[in-house]
């Protein structure tokens, strides 16, 4: 993206076809496809796809990360989060995820996490 401030016109079209942008494995079962962003320890944003049954281990979160739900649902400790809810994780926030049945989320992050042993 050369363009700034940035401007996606159709967020959603993305999940169904990525145009030049390339779906990376995060994990099994979980693909990121970055939005903007220097990496995982700077800000950023990207769509997170969770395959049916997938999970992210648990991780604390070294700056503010907000969750938007637009398909799916995504669970934690703190219960299940449908489309529409936005999660909000401020530094210090510790949490395991995953997805029953799949979901898309757009996440944006001003911080890394840290994955707990």
């Amino acid at each position: 993206m050369t363009d700034w401030p940035p401007c996606i016109p159709d967020l959603l079209a993305l999940v169904d076809d990525p145009g030049e942008r390339v779906w990376q494995s995060l994990r099994p079962g979980v693909d990121l496809l970055p939005l903007y962003g220097t990496g995982p320890h700077g800000p950023g944003a990207a769509l997170l796809r969770y395959a049916a049954g997938a999970e992210v281990p648990a991780h604390e979160h070294q700056g503010y990360e907000q969750i938007l739900v637009l398909a799916g649902s995504q669970s934690d400790h703190r219960g299940s989060y449908g489309p529409g809810t936005l999660i909000i994780n401020p530094p210090g926030t510790r949490h395991a995820v995953h997805s029953v049945s799949g979901c898309v989320v757009l996440a944006t992050w001003l911080g890394g996490i840290r994955v707990i042993p």
